[in-house]
């Protein structure tokens, strides 16, 4: 069950903002997202918050400098999702800017898991460039202390960068940079573990600066790597806060303008989409599902290669190895949802706080997305399984969780954790998303503590869906500029793109496809066509909708039409 409520929007606020020049409309939607005064509206660079505001990052500067100064070998240990790919080419690319000599690892999901466990560091010691003198992990090592100690061991150093939470214990590294790290003052939490790399970067090159390194030579311009920062940023589904929005606002600029990595180029053109109208939503939507699809799949090295390319043709290869590698992630995740909603058929979801799914046949790589459909569809934290190979102690299980607004679910991981020490071989991750390892025999004991912890943590009244909306859309706004208008604008987590939602008659209605639900709607004297993702399901002749307002591009011609999110009888 969906309720729809209003996004209440402060006059004074809308008022203040028009006055200052901002759209009528927009000055109503930024009011109602918390926007008091036009200048929070400025992304220059010049309004980031500073790098010495992050806890080490003026020592993790240092250590980079001496170890380029000193000709050491340093090796990037990324994760393979598209935060983990971005950040691990933000390092290459500016440590090679400023003179370091720099590899990359990221490990196999599959063999090796995630972070820098013991494995991957006996891995690191054996690569080709020869064992590593400094180790920086980038989006992960927070929760890898024996992989920390491991390096220790064999005389690695090591720089952690990341921004997950940590648990009560951190590894013995010899630089931490985390914003979530105990004692770190900076004010944007939510940044990304590629903000987190680009932060340590610009502080590197400040610390070169200040040993006169660049006396005789121009600075490394970190901001050519702005469209990397943009592009993890949003497809780790951070929240947008006002620093994040710079640096977002940053990296769509350059790419409108042309000025981007070859890779994310290539990435663009075979998603068909304009570079020059880049959106926030091409990012979330259609290069980093194709970026992801090489850690899901296969290896994420495929994803950094492009992204580190500068030979354009090579870049345009990989991309379409890349989108290969979507199409069949797409493929296997339809399939799994069809599993699903099998075994949902034999559940009481109503009567549940939470939702605990594994099949054998489900591949590890898609279950996150898997867990993010059901919780969409049912409004119920839920934890997708799949096999993941042999543990100490019998088959393992991997899952990845996504919740709902209410539940911070590594926190309620945590709970089941203590209450049960021995049940959760390991877990991590954040408040909407998270991952754990379990033996296969004790799902069924992991399923009850979740769900205990679950109606414990959340409100009965949390477990119904609401989709705010911004109300009605005055109808001189059913345009296409006024569309064009609004997806130029920075939109994504906690700062959501804008839904209108009103009452329409329906003329006509048909299904597309077998799932889509494509109608005719009647407003006043004026129609719209409108399509409803993944809902075969016919609508009443009167609707209340609620709708997000998109652009149909058809035999060269644009038109407006309404993205329904939900519809109700009316």
């Amino acid at each position: 069950m969906t309720q729809l409520a209003i996004r209440n929007a402060p006059s004074r606020a809308a008022w203040a903002l028009e006055q200052a020049g901002v759209h009528p409309l927009l000055a109503r939607l930024y009011a109602s997202r918390g926007i008091t005064d036009a200048n929070q509206l400025d992304t220059s660079t010049a309004n980031l918050l500073s790098p010495e505001q992050m806890k080490n990052t003026t020592q993790a500067a240092v250590f980079l400098a001496d170890a380029i100064t000193e000709k050491n070998n340093l090796l990037i240990v990324a994760d393979y999702d598209c935060d983990g790919a971005t950040a691990c080419a933000v390092g290459l690319r500016a440590l090679r800017m400023m003179g370091a000599r720099v590899d990359y690892l990221v490990p196999d999901r599959f063999t090796l898991g995630y972070g820098l466990s013991p494995e991957v560091v006996q891995l690191a010691a054996a690569s080709k460039m020869g064992k590593p003198d400094i180790i920086i992990t980038v989006d992960n090592g927070i929760a890898s202390i024996e992989g920390v100690a491991e390096a220790n061991r064999l005389g690695i150093r090591t720089l952690i960068t990341d921004h997950h939470l940590p648990a009560a214990e951190l590894p013995d590294a010899d630089v931490i940079v985390n914003p979530n790290q105990p004692g770190c003052s900076f004010p944007s939490k939510c940044i990304a573990g590629v903000g987190v790399m680009f932060y340590v970067m610009l502080a590197l090159r400040a610390e070169l600066r200040r040993r006169g390194a660049y006396a005789d030579k121009p600075e490394p311009n970190l901001s050519t790597l702005l469209d990397l920062v943009a592009l993890g940023t949003v497809a780790d589904v951070v929240a947008l806060d006002y620093n994040n929005r710079i640096l977002v606002a940053q990296g769509l600029k350059r790419m409108r303008a042309g000025q981007m990595q070859a890779g994310m180029s290539a990435l663009f053109r075979i998603a068909g989409r304009e570079p020059r109208l880049a959106a926030t939503f091409d990012l979330g939507f259609t290069l980093g599902p194709r970026l992801n699809a090489a850690g899901r799949l296969a290896d994420m090295s495929l994803g950094i290669e492009a992204l580190i390319t500068d030979d354009t043709a090579r870049a345009l290869n990989i991309a379409q190895e890349l989108d290969a590698k979507n199409r069949e992630r797409r493929s296997i995740e339809a399939d799994m949802k069809v599993d699903a909603d099998l075994l949902l058929d034999h559940i009481d979801v109503g009567n549940r706080a939470s939702l605990t799914l594994f099949d054998a046949t489900w591949h590890q790589g898609v279950i996150g997305i898997l867990a993010g459909r059901v919780k969409e569809k049912f409004h119920r934290p839920t934890f997708a399984f799949a096999r993941g190979g042999d543990g100490e102690n019998g088959q393992e299980l991997k899952a990845s969780g996504r919740s709902i607004p209410g539940l911070h679910l590594r926190d309620a991981l945590d709970l089941v954790a203590k209450r049960h020490p021995d049940l959760l071989i390991r877990f991590g991750g954040h408040a909407a998303a998270a991952g754990l390892t379990l033996n296969e025999s004790r799902l069924g004991e992991f399923e009850n503590a979740f769900e205990k912890v679950c109606r414990e943590l959340i409100q009965p009244s949390q477990l119904t869906r609401t989709l705010e909306t911004d109300g009605p859309l005055e109808t001189g706004y059913y345009s296409v500029d006024t569309a064009r208008l609004m997806q130029q604008e920075i939109w994504g987590q906690t700062f959501p793109p804008p839904i209108f939602d009103d009452s329409f008659q329906v003329i006509n209605q048909r299904i597309l496809k077998e799932k889509h639900l494509k109608l005719k709607l009647k407003k006043g004297d004026r129609s719209f066509d409108a399509i409803q993702f993944n809902n075969a399901e016919t609508a009443p002749t009167n609707i209340r909708a609620a709708f997000r307002l998109d652009i149909n591009e058809w035999n060269g011609t644009e038109t407006v039409q309404l993205m329904l999110e939900h519809f109700e009888a009316v």
